[in-house]
């Protein structure tokens, strides 16, 4: 019976057809489903402010499919150095986004589905979407132990998150988006989503942690392609509409008109760091110094991604008081941003005393302030 149904599915996934563009702006009325053909996390998120804002959705519904290279994606009201290790990723070269909905921190990769329900607002409702999600993933392998919870999270075998939620919610419009773990890359995920930042205090959302698994380590016969194509199946039918898949390029003005400068707004620091509810950082670091331990207390209070107040407490015969007051003087008002305050720093010494012990005790002072950011 097993393998009965399964060739059932695939015959019926092979029906699916994906073609470019053709019918996406000209019907008016129905159901759409439209997949990326990018895999760039700045582009697809500005697809879906693209058609919260552009179509009518009173008579039709969307299901939008994508798929990012590897990306940290937090929520609209949330903090980047709470949620993941901002070193990391710039070590690692992921990227950093911030979505329009709110929700928490998400990380993606190409073994990570993203999928995006637009409906009018009235006929919003995001527990019929998940239970649509599992609908599908119980027709595809009918063994997997999959349900929704009260929270709107799926999980797998009772305990295992495979996938999260957030939503906008419009005046007419509203989209509901969730990812689905398929095959992602779980160490990966756990080490950017682990903040090393200390002594921050914040009215930010915060997310809540929980144990994952991808779907690959049950069945690892699944792929992010078939799971795409049963939820498409899934959509169709419960929409009647034809099993067509419209193909989009997020880059593509002819069809987005003006999409790319969405897209570019996504991608600027005053969006992905200066839309940060305002925060504090208290903190204390330990500086070793040839056969000495100072210990060095921070307070720094910032707005809108940048330093408004900044106090550095230190000994007096350790550094000159004017040298320091120096420093907190560049730093306010600059970008909490370990690329600025390098800039600025390294500029200041050019005008300190050109003594060498001096100059290796304010290399380390900066350092440290820099490992903060």
């Amino acid at each position: 019976m097993v393998l009965q149904a399964s060739l059932k599915n695939c015959l019926q996934l092979s029906c699916i057809l994906r073609t470019p563009k053709a019918g996406f702006r000209s019907a008016t009325s129905g159901s759409l489903i439209i997949q990326s053909t990018s895999d760039d996390v700045y582009q697809n998120l500005a697809v879906e402010d693209w058609i919260h804002d552009h179509m009518n959705l009173e008579n039709r519904q969307v299901l939008f499919l994508w798929r990012n290279s590897p990306a940290v994606v937090i929520g609209r009201h949330q903090n980047p150095w709470q949620e993941c290790n901002l070193r990391l990723l710039r070590q690692k070269n992921i990227k950093l986004a911030r979505r329009r909905s709110g929700g928490g921190t998400v990380y993606h990769d190409l073994g990570n589905i993203n999928l995006t329900f637009f409906t009018s607002r009235k006929k919003y409702e995001r527990m019929e979407n998940l239970k649509l999600v599992v609908k599908a993933l119980k027709a595809l392998r009918p063994q997997l132990d999959v349900h929704v919870t009260d929270r709107y999270d799926i999980l797998l075998d009772r305990h295992y998150k495979i996938s999260g939620t957030a939503a906008k919610l419009g005046q007419t419009t509203a989209y509901h988006h969730c990812t689905l773990l398929c095959n992602a890359d779980k160490f990966v995920l756990s080490s950017v989503l682990k903040s090393p930042y200390k002594g921050i205090k914040s009215n930010a959302t915060p997310s809540v942690p929980a144990s994952v698994k991808n779907l690959f380590e049950e069945d690892p016969s699944l792929t992010c392609e078939m799971l795409l194509d049963a939820i498409a199946e899934e959509y169709a039918t419960q929409h009647q509409t034809d099993h067509h898949i419209t193909l989009i390029n997020p880059a593509d003005e002819t069809v987005l008109p003006g999409i790319n400068n969405k897209t570019k707004e996504l991608q600027t620091w005053e969006w992905v760091y200066g839309k940060t509810p305002k925060f504090s950082v208290s903190t204390c670091f330990n500086m070793v110094y040839k056969d000495s331990v100072l210990d060095v207390k921070v307070d720094i209070d910032i707005k809108h991604g940048r330093i408004e107040v900044c106090n550095i407490d230190l000994p007096e015969q350790w550094l000159p008081p004017a040298v320091c007051s120096e420093l907190v003087k560049s730093l306010t008002g600059s970008k909490f941003c370990p690329n600025e305050t390098t800039t600025l720093t390294a500029t200041l010494l050019r005008v300190c005393p050109q003594d060498a012990e001096l100059q290796s005790r304010w290399n380390l002072l900066c350092e440290n302030m820099i490992m903060l950011m």
